[in-house]
């Protein structure tokens, strides 16, 4: 098949188009602009486009089908030129369908630890020697593509996630995969430029699990309120298998889970991560893994990246970069660092990078996040509210929004780096959240700081 991408260069785009190049169809591209590691990793295979910039002529009749990611606008050149010819223009998300019609479809669904949980399965079934296909949402140690597609295997696991397929079908992704299997790990409000209402939003995930099959399996977090309200009131004819928070240990900055065989030691911690390794566990032997086989490889799970990714380390102090920045994330990330670590100086900080975090009416939505922290900070840029064409969000409404007095607040990333360089870290656990980097912080740096 030759295949073009309208917006190639997207995490996830430029990972499909590896995906395909690899299973021999013919591969084409454009976009305004790529970074690494897009760029690098498509020029190895010689996807990259020789220019950036949208080419209507790079469209013809010749192609079996055009795959269109969110990066593009409505009006694209390259869209439009598509339309013309009456060419076949496939999402994202109704791509990775309808490579997948005919295998069992597990979809992993929750406003948060779907790349988690998605990572867990997968190491698992890799630890095991076990192939499937995949779509992910993050890098992962061992596996050279974010996607991987064969004619052979029999699963796919699909990272669901609930925001727009394109600029031409506003339908949430999730919505069109049609599960066999999905799991749901937790509902809390996020993309509010998309669901300006919590009721709006809860109800995408309504859809999604009367979108599994007759007779499929449902995997749910029931000690999330709205998970258990969406899942058990759904009249979808489905199997429904909820699980929640496995008993554990913490000795020595060490977090033991209990088994049937005594305490296995884990690389990971946190309450949310303890549930959603209780869901893996669900999954993995809905697709034939069971419990001892699972528990084995679990222990090797060191994370995925940028989710508590330990950055560096030395006797007195940690540090840790995540990226967490929805209210939830960041409370239950927080919460973890502070449970591990009882006996340390806990220094939070947060970006607030996304358009909902930069939200004035969102803000709110952010109270109590950072409590369990020793010292919490929060950097955010006014340019990038001015970007997002958001309205000005002052210090003062994130003060009121976080309700902590002590709150350190910083919008000059000079300053910022200046706060975190000048910290005396002996007995600390530092953990910066963001989705972006402060401004052009540079992390190598920063694990100099121990």
């Amino acid at each position: 098949m030759n295949i073009h991408f309208i917006a190639i260069g997207g995490a996830a785009m430029h990972n499909l188009a590896l995906a395909l190049f690899q299973k021999g169809y013919q591969i084409t591209g454009s976009d305004d602009t790529i970074h690494d590691p897009s760029k690098s990793r498509l020029a190895a295979k010689g996807l990259l486009p020789e220019a950036f910039g949208w080419f209507p002529e790079k469209i013809n009749a010749n192609l079996d089908a055009v795959i269109l990611g969110m990066h593009a606008k409505s009006d694209n050149p390259e869209l439009l030129r598509a339309q013309e010819l009456g060419l076949k223009i496939y999402s994202y998300p109704e791509f990775l369908f309808e490579q997948s019609k005919d295998k069992t479809r597990v979809v992993i669904g929750g406003s948060h630890g779907k790349t988690s949980i998605t990572s867990m399965i997968l190491h698992v079934l890799h630890y095991h020697g076990r192939d499937i296909d995949y779509m992910v949402g993050a890098q992962l140690e061992g596996f050279d593509t974010m996607v991987h597609l064969t004619q052979e295997n029999e699963f796919i696991i699909l990272e669901g996630d609930e925001y727009l397929s394109s600029p031409i079908d506003r339908r949430p992704k999730f919505h069109l995969y049609k599960p066999n299997i999905a799991l749901l790990s937790g509902i809390a409000w996020d993309h509010i430029n998309v669901f300006p209402t919590f009721d709006n939003y809860i109800e995408q995930f309504s859809i999604f699990t009367d979108s599994l099959t007759n007779g499929g399996i449902m995997v749910y977090n029931e000690e999330d309120e709205m998970v258990k309200k969406v899942v058990e009131e759904s009249e979808n004819a489905i199997k429904k298998y909820p699980y929640g928070t496995p008993d554990y240990t913490i000795e020595n900055g060490t977090t033991f889970l209990d088994t049937s065989d005594g305490k296995l030691p884990l690389e990971i911690f946190g309450k949310h991560n303890l549930q959603n390794l209780a869901g893996a566990k669900w999954i993995c032997q809905h697709v034939g893994v069971d419990e001892d086989d699972f528990y084995e490889a679990i222990a090797t799970f060191k994370g995925a990246s940028k989710r508590l990714e330990k950055i560096a380390e030395s006797n007195s102090t940690v540090i840790f970069k995540d990226f967490a920045h929805s209210p939830s994330k960041v409370e239950a990330t927080t919460n973890a660092v502070k449970e591990q670590y009882k006996a340390r100086t806990i220094l939070a900080c947060l970006e607030l990078h996304t358009y909902s975090s930069l939200n004035a009416e969102f803000l709110k939505e952010y109270q109590g996040a950072l409590d369990a922290a020793d010292k919490a900070v929060v950097f955010y840029s006014p340019h990038a509210v001015e970007i997002k064409k958001l309205e000005k969000v002052t210090e003062q409404q994130i003060a009121n929004a976080f309700e902590r007095d002590d709150l350190i607040i910083y919008t000059d990333p000079s300053k910022f780096k200046e706060f975190l360089f000048s910290q005396s870290l002996e007995n600390s656990a530092v953990l910066l959240m963001s989705s972006g980097n402060y401004g052009g912080l540079d992390f190598n740096e920063v694990k100099s700081l121990v």
